[in-house]
């Protein structure tokens, strides 16, 4: 799995300055008190030629997190032999969520590839942030949908 490096979202200072200020005897560093949602999406793609661009898009609408209020961090991910994309993502609640979900950049990308391709995506609540460990949940999950498929063994379409 390929994955872009780690980019932290202006709520994510929490957590910066958290661990600049962590002591021996306090929490791990890294961490950050308070409930978190984090989003993972996994996008499979109908055809290989529709990810060049899905990532190009994806990308570009990475360069407003920086900017997004209720944002935490983010990463992408991508494993362009089995056609499938997505991300994984760090808010501070459900709200800040559904407001990047509603972008129009966001929106756009959905509609033009919504048809091309299945997704799925599931949401959790951390109490902490721990970002070693939503990582390797993340791709446990997304893991097992590379189980599953193998297991039923479905057709590919070229293109």
């Amino acid at each position: 799995m390929l994955s872009s490096r780690w980019i932290q979202g202006p709520a994510g200072d929490c957590l910066a300055n958290h661990s600049a200020a962590h002591t021996a005897g306090s929490d791990s560093p890294g961490r950050r008190s308070g409930p978190l949602i984090v989003s993972v999406t996994d996008f499979t793609s109908d055809a290989y030629r529709d990810l060049p661009g899905i990532m190009r898009r994806g990308f570009a609408l990475r360069r407003r997190w920086p900017h997004l209020d209720g944002a935490v961090g983010m990463w992408l991910w991508a494993t362009p032999l089995t056609r499938r994309c997505g991300a994984v993502s760090v808010w501070t609640g459900r709200r800040a969520m559904a407001e990047f979900v509603r972008l129009p950049e966001h929106v756009a990308i959905m509609d033009a590839y919504r048809e091309r391709g299945t997704i799925r995506s599931v949401i959790w609540e951390y109490e902490s942030s721990d970002v070693p460990r939503i990582r390797r949940d993340a791709e446990a999950w997304l893991m097992s949908a590379d189980r599953c498929r193998a297991a039923r063994e479905v057709p590919r379409q070229a293109g």
